[in-house]
């Protein structure tokens, strides 16, 4: 596993691209933003993060002829049974539309208190080293939180400024780069990657 030094990465997302080539830039790996290779975003029909991530790999993976890391990653909120869950960037309709995906999400927990709030954030990495490759790497990360009443912050992007972090006391979207990649669902998933890649 450690021979590879070259990766595409299976997201045309801009936030979640700028988040995990920022992580991966100490490791010695070039990546490539699937937009390297025109390639267009693979249809997520799987019904979890971890097959969507499985898919969305495997698609940049043929399309580039590189080994590829794909992420399916969302927000899962209890109150409302784990929903957007695989849906979360296009939990209003539009994929990618975040104030209009926050804004349904305040509109659905509009009458509950803090403590019926509870949300994760999740985060599935799939690492395939060729299209068919039998045994991907997974990687899982997981980071919980609540819904807060309304934004704050400017950092981030999805669902970072309605994410009330308790060890920081602030939104996720009020953390600093740094601080965020330390502690997200992205980043833990990310650092188990990398303790693999080794």
């Amino acid at each position: 596993m450690s021979t590879i030094n070259e990766l595409v990465l299976a997201s045309n997302n801009a936030g979640k691209l700028k988040e995990l080539s920022d992580m991966l830039a100490g490791c010695g790996i070039r990546v490539q933003p699937q937009s390297a290779f025109d390639i267009p975003d693979a249809d997520e029909t799987g019904l979890s993060f971890v097959e969507n991530a499985i898919l969305k790999a495997r698609h940049a993976a043929q399309l580039s002829g590189l080994p590829a890391l794909a992420d399916d990653s969302g927000l899962a909120v209890d109150a409302l049974g784990g929903a957007p869950g695989i849906y979360s960037a296009r939990y209003a309709g539009n994929h990618g539309d975040d104030s209009a995906n926050n804004a349904k999400l305040l509109e659905a927990l509009k009458d509950l208190p803090d403590a019926e709030r509870g949300a994760r954030f999740l985060c599935v990495l799939a690492l395939v080293r060729h299209p068919e490759d039998p045994v991907p790497i997974l990687c899982q990360g997981e980071w919980r939180g609540r819904i807060l009443h309304s934004a704050q912050g400017d950092n981030g992007f999805g669902y970072d400024p309605l994410f009330w972090v308790p060890e920081r006391n602030c939104a996720s979207a009020e953390l600093s780069k740094t601080d965020k990649n330390a502690l997200s669902h992205r980043g833990k998933a990310l650092k188990q990657l990398l303790q693999q890649l080794q």
